[in-house]
């Protein structure tokens, strides 16, 4: 027997399904909600909605956009010789509050991870290598998480993908806690482990 009305216990199943929330944070979201005012209530559920409905992904690098291209693949003024690579689009929100960058990003939507059955396929890497030969790009800075699986993805596209264009690829410098997401970077640490990334391979 349930212990709620059907509707909460769906919308608490609903909660629990969303990365980072247990089944005690699903109901106390649960029920913030049905304490809230009809109005808010129903602010939240079209902002759901409108996020769905008007925006995608960038067609050129996987970052969020409301029409075919995001505002930075767009924007005349950023650096289009230097491409920066990140596992998600939350990733580039943390690099340019560092006013450290104004080049291009390209999105990998994840990471290699082979226990979790996600490999390079899964990836845009395939998209990255298209816009490396296409585009006039000189230099390309692997900012994947500082993490087992951001290293191995790091080390494949260095290795595998980008060797054979001739061009530098580099990789943030210290600075990152190993095993953090730049997610949660502060704007000085993030700011300068760009500013000192390191050269990959020759």
């Amino acid at each position: 027997m349930s212990v709620y009305a059907k509707p909460v216990e769906v919308l608490i199943d609903e909660l629990g399904r969303l990365p980072g929330i247990g089944p005690k944070s699903a109901q106390r979201i649960a029920f913030h909600i049905l304490k809230a005012d009809a109005v808010d209530a129903r602010r939240l559920a079209e902002a759901v909605m409108s996020m769905k409905e008007n925006v995608s992904f960038c067609e050129r690098c996987f970052n969020v956009a409301e029409g075919p291209e995001c505002t930075i693949c767009t924007d005349p003024d950023r650096n289009r010789h230097l491409l920066c690579v990140v596992e998600e689009p939350k990733d580039i929100s943390a690099i340019e509050k560092t006013g450290a960058y104004a080049g291009l990003y390209h999105v990998l939507l994840g990471s290699i991870n082979p226990l979790e059955g996600v490999g390079p396929d899964q990836l845009k890497i395939k998209e990255l290598a298209h816009r490396v030969a296409s585009e006039d790009i000189t230099e390309v800075i692997l900012c994947t998480n500082p993490n087992l699986e951001g290293e191995t993805t790091a080390s494949f596209i260095a290795s595998k993908v980008l060797s054979p264009f001739g061009i530098t690829v580099s990789r943030l410098a210290s600075g990152l806690p190993v095993g953090g997401d730049l997610e949660y970077a502060d704007e000085l640490t993030l700011g300068r482990a760009l500013e000192g990334r390191n050269q990959i391979g020759s």
